[in-house]
């Protein structure tokens, strides 16, 4: 039987590719896929569960489908995804509007649980979270313009604050064959920008033989019809020479490197398990500016993380000045249950948070900053429309990651169309944001 299924991700680029597989298996199965959850049989809310703060989310977009269900203008709700993995059986006790379950070795389980749902029953999926990562394909979800490529499954960080290889399993690369065949499909299908994701993408293939293979994979994926490739992450211990030299080798390689560095200071760094200290981290930083001009750093900072005292932070504030990170996701500490950073002591929430507004003022400034240089430079923009808001067009360069980045807004005497390579003169800002205008 045909059966109308909505999706619902929340999270992460690789939730986001997750999600388009459990599309696909649906789409080949029959199903009907809506773009909104009224008049679906079945309603799947795709969950992050890394943070509280994600699981509170996921719990309110479960209880809206919940308000519809009860409506009669939705039939069943499935949920899957990182929080049905770490908190299993308590969703469905504590959500009882919840027909079924999937953890995050349990996608490919998708069109048996939707069946199993619509006859009644109520499903309960929980793979190896170890196994190799599932080969299927996708629908994808993201403008046409651009997609993620997902390399690999897990972590073998071990970081102390992190929840996610208790969630997504150990390291588990692709095959480089397969990562090849899909974005050789993905080339095919008129995508201009590749996203390449993975919770550690410098670890890639060390899991076969010891050896990264991440500046192979990028040689080869330089080779396709890809306008721009963007990386997203890069851990610091990881990025060795061969891989330096590629990203700045490969002009398709945007210098735009996504570094999760968490903190500073050695001490701190040591407790939260994290490899290399300070001097490593400020000699890599110069290595990567020096052999890339132009880079353009993005990082995560976390404030208040255990053994971090006002001398500590004050040592991470000093960092970011110094090193002048042009983007950064900061982040208060949030003690995970089942993390060996929870059992540690450390400030409270409210400093934490207090902590993380200064780093954000910091991170502000810093922008404001760049956005000056920026002035009269005429830079290569990815346009992605127009915007009714601020009535300009609005697009991106090399420096603006979706999603997580901002834009760049531009005026316009033609038409550019959606998806399209533009120059822009940079001519101004707008709530920290640049403006321009297109030129020829």
């Amino acid at each position: 039987m045909s059966y109308k299924v909505h999706f619902i991700s929340l999270g992460c680029a690789k939730n986001v590719v997750n999600c388009e597989q459990m599309m696909a298996l649906c789409r080949e199965k029959g199903y009907e896929l809506l773009p909104a959850p009224e008049g679906a049989d079945v309603a799947v809310v795709n969950t992050c569960g890394f943070l509280a703060a994600a699981s509170e989310e996921a719990i309110q977009s479960i209880l809206h489908m919940a308000e519809l269900k009860a409506q009669g203008k939705l039939r069943k709700i499935l949920v899957t995804g990182c929080m049905t993995q770490r908190y299993g059986e308590d969703v469905t006790s504590e959500l009882p509007e919840v027909d079924g379950i999937l953890g995050t070795g349990s996608y490919k389980d998708i069109v048996n649980a939707v069946e199993d749902a619509m006859a009644g029953k109520h499903p309960r999926y929980f793979g190896d979270i170890h196994a190799p990562a599932d080969e299927f394909d996708r629908v994808l979800t993201t403008p046409e313009w651009f997609a993620y490529l997902r390399i690999a499954e897990g972590c073998d960080n071990w970081c102390a604050f992190c929840i996610i290889p208790k969630l997504r399993g150990r390291y588990r690369s692709r095959p480089m064959d397969k990562v090849l065949e899909e974005a050789r499909g993905l080339a095919a299908r008129g995508v201009k920008e590749l996203i390449v994701i993975a919770q550690d993408i410098t670890r890639y293939g060390t899991d076969w033989d010891g050896e990264h293979h991440l500046a192979e994979l990028l040689e080869e994926l330089c080779k396709m019809d890809f306008h721009w490739i963007r990386l997203h992450y890069l851990y610091p211990d990881q990025m060795d020479d061969k891989l330096i030299g590629v990203i700045a080798g490969e002009p398709k390689i945007l210098k735009y490197l996504d570094i999760p560095l968490q903190h500073c200071n050695d001490g701190i760094l040591k407790r939260m398990n994290r490899k290399g200290g300070r001097a490593y981290i400020e000699s890599l930083l110069d290595k990567l500016r020096d052999r890339i001009p132009g880079l353009v750093l993005r990082t995560s900072l976390i404030t208040g993380l255990p053994g971090e005292g006002e001398e500590e932070f004050e040592e991470l504030c000093q960092f970011l000045w110094d090193q002048r990170m042009l983007r950064a996701g900061v982040f208060p500490y949030s003690p995970e249950e089942g993390t060996p950073a929870a059992k540690m002591e450390r400030v409270d929430t409210q400093e934490a948070e207090r902590r993380a507004e200064l780093v954000v003022d910091i991170q502000s400034r810093i922008m404001d900053d760049w956005n000056e240089e920026m002035q009269g430079e005429i830079i290569e923009v990815l346009c992605e429309g127009f915007d009714g808001q601020s009535m300009s067009y609005v697009g991106r360069s090399w420096a603006e990651s979706p999603d997580i980045d901002g834009k760049i807004y531009f005026s316009a005497a033609g038409e550019p169309k959606a998806g399209e390579f533009v120059q822009v003169r940079i001519t101004g800002t707008m709530d920290g944001e640049l403006t321009g205008e297109l030129v020829g």
